[in-house]
């Protein structure tokens, strides 16, 4: 038994390593692609209906933030 741990912690090191690896390349490439499309989007001349949306949406949590409102209730 001596002998296979070793081997079986060796396995599972090296396991962990490129299943978090392969892991966190698929998140990153997915994240690429998110932000390509959403690059694309904004340089076309008619931009889609929820781009358009999206933009909104930020630019009123910006002048929400700007406005020194927090959101959140006051505390005593």
């Amino acid at each position: 038994m001596v002998e296979f741990g070793s081997a079986l912690v060796f396995g599972l090191c090296l396991g962990f390593m490129f299943g978090t690896g392969c892991a966190l390349a698929v998140m990153y490439a997915i994240y690429l692609s998110g932000y390509r499309k959403a690059v694309e989007e904004s340089q076309m001349p008619v931009q889609p209906r929820r781009f358009i949306e999206a933009v909104r949406k930020l630019r009123a949590k910006r002048a929400h933030a700007e406005s020194g409102s927090s959101g959140r209730p006051a505390v005593g």
